[in-house]
């Protein structure tokens, strides 16, 4: 399998998880020419960008390590433009969480990291 469509099987399976786990209105690889956020669905309220991550085993390191800072501050200028697109409130609460799969293991780490704001 190649790595986009095992990513695309894992993006279901964490999708599917957060279904179970309260998470509503899921979209799925939301794309712009700056990058992409895998799922971003609402937690009650809270508006929250997921990056999902696997690994197979440990050889390359763990899924949570991949999501780096020049990582994270893509997903924040993605989440920017998905904001704006969609007309979000400014006074919405957003979140930027991780699905951390090693293996067989799912693991939600919310509030994965701070939003980081655009640097001139």
């Amino acid at each position: 399998m190649n790595k986009r469509k095992t990513g695309t099987v894992h993006e279901e399976m964490a999708g599917l998880f957060l279904n179970a786990n309260r998470i509503r209105g899921l979209t799925y690889n939301y794309r712009t020419r700056i990058g992409e956020i895998d799922i971003i669905g609402y937690d009650g309220d809270v508006l929250v960008f997921f990056e999902v991550k696997y690994r197979s085993g440990s050889k390359a390191g763990y899924a949570a390590e991949a999501v780096d800072l020049r990582k994270q501050y893509r997903i924040c200028r993605v989440s920017d433009q998905y904001m704006m697109t969609h007309h979000v409130k400014p006074d919405t609460q957003v979140r930027y969480d991780v699905i951390a799969m090693d293996g067989d293991n799912i693991d939600w780490i919310e509030n994965a990291f701070d939003y980081i704001p655009r640097q001139n």
